[in-house]
């Protein structure tokens, strides 16, 4: 299992890391594909090597094809208006920046060939790893509207936690192996 591979390349000191990644993909009470999407979507977040060649074969395997193909599109289209929103609010002017026509696509959001929550908690986790509290905001609200409750969006912020985590843990480790 993809699981088991990755937890066995983290070194000692990220024990917690590997409980963690038990806990939070390994004994997931989520269904499937919003698992599985969100598991992808945040491994392409991290831009991690290691977590990525782990990860997303079993996420191919899981998924379906649009479910596979939607999970990239979030954390493709999350990494643009991540930066774009996260900017915009963090200018002093940002009241009148939020006026202006952002004039970037983003056609995904309404057709993304899914489930529109999966998609929606697929771009909030990968909002966490990207740090955008206002697209962090938008996209709870639309979780909160749609029925999910608090703990359940609170196990897209812990994938998106332990994966992110993990990414740094061995890319520093392979950077300090030279």
């Amino acid at each position: 299992m993809a699981l088991d591979e990755l937890k066995s390349r983290l070194p000692e000191y990220a024990k917690d890391l590997k409980l963690n990644l038990s806990a939070v993909i390994g004994n997931s009470d989520l269904p499937q594909q919003q698992l599985w999407g969100t598991v992808l979507s945040c491994a392409m977040a991290t831009g991690s090597k290691p977590v990525l060649a782990e990860l997303e074969p079993q996420a191919r395997e899981l998924l379906g094809e649009q479910a596979y193909t939607a999970a990239k599109a979030a954390a493709a289209i999350m990494a643009m208006n991540n930066v774009y929103y996260r900017t915009t609010h963090l200018l002093s002017d940002h009241e009148e920046y939020a006026k202006l026509r952002t004039g970037l696509r983003m056609n995904i959001i309404g057709t993304p060939g899914v489930d529109k929550l999966d998609f929606e908690f697929w771009c909030f986790a990968v909002s966490a790893i990207n740090g955008c509290g206002q697209c962090l905001d938008s996209h709870e609200q639309v979780l909160r509207k749609g029925g999910v409750d608090r703990e359940t969006v609170q196990v897209a912020i812990r994938i998106a936690a332990v994966l992110q985590a993990v990414a740094s843990v061995l890319d520093a480790e392979a950077a300090l192996a030279g």
